[in-house]
């Protein structure tokens, strides 16, 4: 397609989970996050203590913050004139609010960048419905938007993963490093939900990648955070189960990769570095986390990439066999699963 045929966008919203930004905050916010979820109160309260350990502040809104200063300054110097905005699924600033700023200031159209690089009902397609409600919500004057494509295997992903986990080992003794062990990690989903998706393959092949760029055996995937009945099934195993496992079998030096999540958190921070390091230090294993994306500048690079893909037909990059993701999620893709669960946030 000629560029002049391509789309105009005249901005660029970044979608994501949301988070508390203080004490009275918390219960609201999880209140919106389990609505209409079969999820137990008494997990839902168990849940806002982990964020009351961190003075119910979770980080997830300020590392969007982060992310989009570092991102308007990459867009600035590629002469790409773009407006950002941001809209959170469950706690200010919510997409209704942000779809109204945007009709405000005379947008029409405009590109989505979800924060989520796997495939899922809660990681896609409930991102697309909360945009459709929200244009609902804010009537004919609302943007019409379009995501951009999931990008587990993208090198802008891929490479600063297998970085992050390279600084993670060097915290190991040298005499110990080679004998290491890796284990990759991502939210735990319900099975059904995981049946409806290219959730667990697409997180298989961004672990396998990111082990060959280390030069490093292929490592086992684990799951972490579950929520929900303990009758409904969920996918396994367990990371605390995985590192008791692990210790029996003589491991002395783990790291563990968090490949399911692009920042620090909160399911990183007290599921990983709270939980899962208060049992290691009980077991005597020694457990180093590798850090998450974040601002990394070539993760940054690589959502300008996908952004002049769809403004400037750019070739779309991918490592591995399976090639880019398209471009146009199908209208069938990561449809709900049969029964309610917590989210993966």
């Amino acid at each position: 397609m000629p560029e002049a045929d391509l789309p105009a966008y005249d901005a660029l919203l970044v979608v994501s989970f949301g988070g508390p930004e203080g004490p009275d905050d918390v219960i609201p916010f999880l209140e919106n996050v389990l609505r209409g979820r079969n999820v137990p109160r008494e997990r839902m309260l168990e849940v806002a203590e982990h964020y009351q350990h961190f003075g119910g502040v979770s980080p997830i809104n300020a590392q969007n913050r982060a992310l989009i200063a570092a991102l308007e300054q990459e867009l600035r110097s590629h002469g790409i004139d773009l407006p950002i905005y941001w809209g959170n699924r469950n706690w200010h600033p919510l997409l209704p609010d942000t779809l109204r700023e945007m009709a405000a200031a005379g947008i029409r159209r405009a590109l989505a960048f979800v924060t989520a690089a796997f495939s899922s009902y809660s990681g896609c397609r409930q991102y697309l419905d909360n945009i459709a409600a929200a244009q609902a919500e804010v009537g004919p004057s609302a943007p019409q938007i379009d995501k951009l494509r999931v990008f587990y295997n993208h090198p802008g992903f891929i490479l600063p993963m297998a970085e992050r986990v390279c600084e993670a080992l060097e915290q190991i003794p040298p005499e110990r490093r080679s004998a290491a062990e890796l284990v990759y990690t991502a939210h735990s989903i319900p099975c059904s939900m995981a049946q409806t998706s290219d959730y667990e393959v697409q997180l298989h092949e961004a672990a396998r990648l990111v082990s060959a760029e280390l030069g490093r055996p292929d490592a086992p995937l684990v799951y972490q955070s579950r929520s929900g009945p303990p009758t409904q099934p969920w996918l396994e195993p367990d990371i605390s189960d995985y590192l008791r496992a692990r210790h029996e079998a003589g491991c002395r030096d783990i790291v563990v990769v968090p490949i399911g999540f692009i920042s620090d958190h909160m399911e990183v921070i007290y599921d990983l570095d709270t939980e899962a390091l208060e049992i290691c230090r009980e077991l005597g294993l020694n457990m180093v986390r590798a850090g998450t994306v974040g601002t990394h500048p070539r993760f940054v690079q690589m959502i300008r990439e996908l952004i002049e893909e769809r403004t400037r037909q750019t070739p779309p990059l991918a490592l591995g066999d399976r090639g880019p993701y398209p471009n146009t999620c199908a209208a069938d893709c990561c449809p709900a699963p049969k029964r309610p669960a917590g989210p993966p946030r």
